[in-house]
């Protein structure tokens, strides 16, 4: 058996290490360590990261398709909310989880937790 790619291992959201133990408890907690290997998570932090990237991929596409439609239909204020408004926050929500998976397992790849000087 290949070990797994960590980046498509995160963004599945198991654990980089082996591809195999969930690498969240809950929807976005990241679990303390894997239940398959015992590989250690508690040490991965991926920061602010995954929102900025989250806010940047949404934003343009919730915007793009906003204004597309404003410019297009012209159609009342109402029909933005509540179109755009679930839109947007599943949208986010969607891509939140993913991401972090994907940043966690980069900093695996990298080794970024033994560059640390604590």
């Amino acid at each position: 058996m290949s070990s797994p790619t960590p980046l498509l291992a995160g963004l599945r959201g198991r654990c980089p290490n082996c591809g195999v133990g969930p690498l969240f408890q809950g929807f976005l907690k990241v679990a303390p360590s894997c239940s398959a290997c015992g590989y250690d998570l508690a040490k991965a932090d991926s920061g602010d990261g995954p929102a900025v990237f989250v806010i940047l991929i949404a934003g343009f596409l919730c915007a793009f398709a906003m204004l597309f439609t404003e410019i297009a239909f012209a159609p009342p204020v109402w029909v933005h909310i509540v179109i755009f408004l679930p839109l947007t926050l599943g949208v986010c929500l969607g891509l939140l989880r993913p991401l972090k998976g994907i940043m966690l397992a980069a900093q695996f790849s990298n080794r970024a937790s033994e560059a640390r000087h604590d």
